[in-house]
C-alpha cells in the first residue's frame, strides 16, 4: 500500500467518543474509515455472518440485498472463506438483487450472472432463494414484474441487510440524479455515464442494454440495515457530497441520510475529501507537519483569493488556522516558509542540472548524464502524463528508456483492427504481393471480427495479437517523435494483463521477475512510475503495486541506493499541491510537442473503448490538468508558466 503521508489515526479512528463526535461533526451519515479496503470488507462480512448465524439460531430466514461491482468483491471473498473454512452456511439466506439490466440477450451476462460468478456459486445457497427484479426469459410485463418484486420483498419480511455501492454521479443502484425519494422498483433508461461504466462488463458501449430495472429509493430505504461501500479516490467527490452535503435529488445517495440504521464503510483513498481527512483544522487541532501546513496555506489562499505572501494574521485567525500563528509567530513567517518551499519544487532540469548547486533543487546534479527508466502502465501513459518531462530529459542528454508494462490491447476497438486489415488487403492487391496462405489468413481475421461483433464465441487470440501490435507501433512512433531510441522502448507484456478481458489475473512472481530483470539490467539513476490511483479500471494500481514490490526486493542493492523514484499521475487526477516535490514547467511549444506525441496513439482517440465518462480526449485532459497546475502556482504568487507536470518522490528506504 502506498501512502504519500501517514494520516493520523485520530482523524479517522479516534480513541474516544468525544473526539469522534468532534472530527465527524460535518458528517450526516455514520461513516467508518479504514486504511485499506480489506479491513473494511472484513468488518461488513463479519456483520453479515453474525446476522446469518443469529437468524439460523432462531430458525428464521436472513434476507440479504446484494449487488455487483468491484466494491463488493472483498466482502464476497470474505464470506466465501467463512463458508469454506468456518462452516458458515447459507441455506437460510434469501438474496434479493438491487437491479438487473434490461433487456438482456441470451448470450449476455447481467447483474445476476456477475453476483453468481463472484459469490453465489461458491456457497450453498439454493437457487430458489435468489430473487431478481426481472428475468430475461420472463413473459410478464415490466410494469407487473416491478410491482410483484416490491410485493415479494414485503412478503418475505423485507431486506435485513442491504449492500450498496456509489456511482460516479452519486447514484445508488440505477437511481440517477433527478430520482425522487418516493421512487419504487421501476424501469429506467441508462444515462451515458452508466452505459460507459457498464461497457467493461458487456465489451463495448454498443452492447450495453439501454435500460435497467432497479429498486427505487423508497424500496432501498425500507431495508432494516444498509451498508454503502466506497473504495478508491475516484469515489471521493461523491462520498463527500453524500456524507457532508444536503439531501438532494442531484446526489441520490444523499437520501441515505434519512435512514435510521445506515453506515458508510470507506478506505482512506475514498475518504480523502472528507473534512476530517482533507482539512482537519476545521474540526480539531492538528498534528502540523510541512505537508499539512502547505495544504492549509493553499486552501487559505483559495478561500480568501490571495497569493501566499499577501496573507495576514486576520486571514489565519478568521479561518481556523490560529494554531499556525501560535506555532510560527506571525503570518509573514508562515508565508515566507511555504512560499520558499513551493518555489524549490520548480525546476527545468528534471534529471538534475550539472555543475550547479543542487542543495535547493528536487534532483541532484550528479551523476550526469543519468540513466532514466520510465514505466508506463499502458502504451500511452508515458506521453499523456509526462510527455514534456520526457522530452526535456532527452534534450538534456540523459539516456532515457521507456518500459510499457502491459500491451493495452483490449483498449483497441475492433473498428481500428478492421482498418489495418483492409489496408493489408489493399496493399496486397496494389502491389500484387499476396499469396494464398496470407490472403486466407487475412480473410479469417476479418471473419473473426465479424463473428465477435455478432456475439458469437470464437478464438479471439489472433485479433488480440494484432491489437497488441497496433499499440506497440503507436508507442514506437511517439518515442521516435520525442527522441527515444527504438531499442530503448521495452514492451514487457506483463502476464497478469493478458486475459483478453477487462478482468485481470493477480500479479505473481513472473510479473515481478520481468520488472526486476529490466531494472537490474539498466541500473537506473531515476525511475518514473505511474501512481494514478484514480484510474477507474485498476490497471495502474496493479502496475504500481508490481513495481513497488520489485523495488522493495532490490532496495538493498548498492546501485539501487543511488536511484530516485518519481511518481507521476495520468489522465484521471493530478497531485495536490501539498504533495508536489518536483514541478517541471512547460512552454507553449513544449506543450504542443507533448500533444503531438499523444496524438501518435491513433487508436486511443474517439473510438477508444475505455475513455471513461470524461468526454475530453486524453490529450485534452492532459493539457487541462497541466494548465490547472500552472495556474494554481500563479495564483499562489509564484512564477507564471504555460503548463506544469508534477511529480512526488517515493522513498523505498524508509521504515
Amino acid at each position: 500500500m502506498i501512502t504519500l503521508n501517514r494520516i493520523a489515526q485520530r482523524y479517522y479512528q479516534p480513541d474516544d467518543a468525544f473526539e469522534m463526535a468532534r472530527v465527524t461533526r460535518m458528517e450526516r451519515i455514520n461513516t467508518q474509515l479504514y486504511e485499506i479496503e480489506k479491513q473494511g470488507s472484513e468488518v461488513i462480512a463479519n456483520e453479515m455472518e453474525s446476522l446469518i448465524r443469529l437468524k439460523q439460531s432462531k430458525g428464521e430466514k436472513c434476507v440479504l440485498g446484494l449487488t455487483n461491482g468491484k466494491s463488493m468483491m472483498g466482502v464476497y471473498a470474505a464470506l466465501i472463506r467463512k463458508h469454506k473454512e468456518e462452516n458458515l452456511q447459507f441455506s437460510n439466506v434469501l438474496v434479493v438483487l438491487l437491479f438487473e439490466y434490461f433487456p438482456l440477450k441470451d448470450s449476455q451476462s447481467g447483474c445476476l450472472a456477475q453476483v453468481n460468478e463472484m459469490f453465489l456459486r461458491h456457497i450453498n445457497l439454493p437457487q430458489a432463494n435468489i430473487f431478481t427484479p426481472y428475468h430475461h426469459n420472463s413473459q410478464k410485463s415490466v410494469s407487473d414484474a416491478c410491482k410483484e418484486f416490491d410485493a415479494m420483498i414485503e412478503e418475505i419480511g423485507g431486506i435485513d441487510y442491504q449492500l450498496l455501492g456509489i456511482g460516479r454521479t452519486g447514484n445508488i443502484g440505477f437511481n440517477e440524479p433527478g430520482t425522487q425519494s418516493v421512487s419504487k422498483t421501476r424501469l429506467v433508461m441508462l444515462d451515458a455515464v452508466s452505459r460507459k461504466d457498464a461497457a467493461k462488463i458487456f465489451g463495448s458501449v454498443d452492447e450495453v442494454p439501454i435500460s435497467a430495472i432497479t429498486q427505487g429509493i423508497s424500496t432501498i430505504l425500507k431495508a432494516k440495515k444498509i451498508a454503502l461501500l466506497a473504495w478508491g479516490e475516484h469515489k471521493a467527490p461523491m462520498l463527500k457530497a453524500t456524507v457532508e452535503g444536503t439531501v438532494s435529488e442531484t446526489i441520490p445517495a444523499s437520501y441515505l441520510q434519512h435512514h435510521p440504521d445506515v453506515k458508510i464503510i470507506a478506505d482512506l483513498n475514498a475518504a480523502n475529501e472528507l473534512t476530517r481527512i482533507s482539512r482537519p483544522w476545521l474540526v480539531t487541532s492538528c498534528d502540523w507537519d510541512d505537508k499539512m501546513i502547505r495544504r492549509a496555506i493553499v486552501w487559505l489562499c483559495q478561500r480568501v483569493n490571495k497569493p501566499i505572501l499577501k496573507l495576514t494574521d486576520k486571514d489565519y485567525a478568521a479561518n481556523s488556522l490560529s494554531e499556525l500563528l501560535v506555532k510560527y509567530g506571525s503570518a509573514y513567517d508562515v508565508n515566507i516558509r511555504i512560499f520558499n518551499d513551493l518555489q524549490k519544487t520548480i525546476t527545468g532540469w528534471p534529471g538534475g542540472k550539472p555543475n550547479a548547486d543542487d542543495s535547493n533543487r528536487p534532483e541532484r546534479a550528479l551523476p550526469y548524464p543519468k540513466t532514466v527508466l520510465v514505466f508506463s502502465p499502458h502504451p500511452d501513459d508515458d506521453v499523456i502524463s509526462m510527455g514534456g518531462t520526457l522530452k526535456r530529459l532527452i534534450d538534456q542528454k540523459h539516456e532515457v528508456h521507456v518500459a510499457y508494462q502491459t500491451s493495452g490491447n483490449i483498449a483497441v476497438a475492433d473498428e481500428e483492427v478492421a482498418i489495418y486489415l483492409n489496408f493489408a488487403k489493399g496493399y496486397q492487391q496494389l502491389f500484387d504481393t499476396s499469396n494464398d496462405s496470407t490472403k486466407e489468413n487475412l480473410e479469417n481475421l476479418s471473419l473473426l471480427l465479424t463473428h465477435k461483433n455478432e456475439g458469437q464465441e470464437t478464438n479471439y487470440s489472433s485479433i488480440l495479437k494484432l491489437k497488441t501490435l497496433i499499440r506497440q507501433c503507436e508507442a514506437l512512433q511517439a518515442c521516435k517523435y520525442l527522441g527515444v531510441h527504438s531499442q530503448n522502448a521495452h514492451f514487457l507484456n506483463m502476464p497478469f494483463y493478458e486475459t483478453g478481458e477487462v478482468k485481470k489475473k493477480d500479479i505473481d512472481k513472473e510479473d515481478i521477475r520481468i520488472l526486476i530483470e529490466l531494472i537490474t539490467k539498466l541500473k537506473p539513476h531515476q525511475i518514473y512510475v505511474a501512481a494514478d490511483l484514480g484510474d477507474p479500471h485498476g490497471t495502474h494500481k496493479v502496475c504500481l503495486d508490481a513495481i513497488l514490490w520489485a523495488i522493495e526486493m532490490l532496495k538493498d542493492e548498492t546501485w539501487m541506493k543511488d536511484c530516485r523514484i518519481w511518481m507521476y499521475r495520468g489522465a484521471w487526477l493530478e497531485w495536490e499541491v501539498d504533495h508536489i516535490e518536483m514541478a517541471v514547467p512547460l512552454s507553449p511549444d513544449e506543450l504542443r510537442t507533448k500533444r503531438n506525441a499523444i496524438l501518435r496513439h491513433h487508436s486511443q482517440m474517439e473510438n477508444a473503448p475505455f475513455l471513461g465518462s470524461d468526454e475530453r480526449l486524453f490529450w485534452q485532459r492532459a493539457e487541462d490538468r497541466n494548465h490547472a497546475t500552472a495556474n494554481l502556482y500563479t495564483q499562489l504568487g509564484l512564477a507564471s508558466y504555460e503548463a506544469i507536470e508534477a511529480f512526488v518522490k517515493y522513498n523505498p528506504f524508509k521504515d
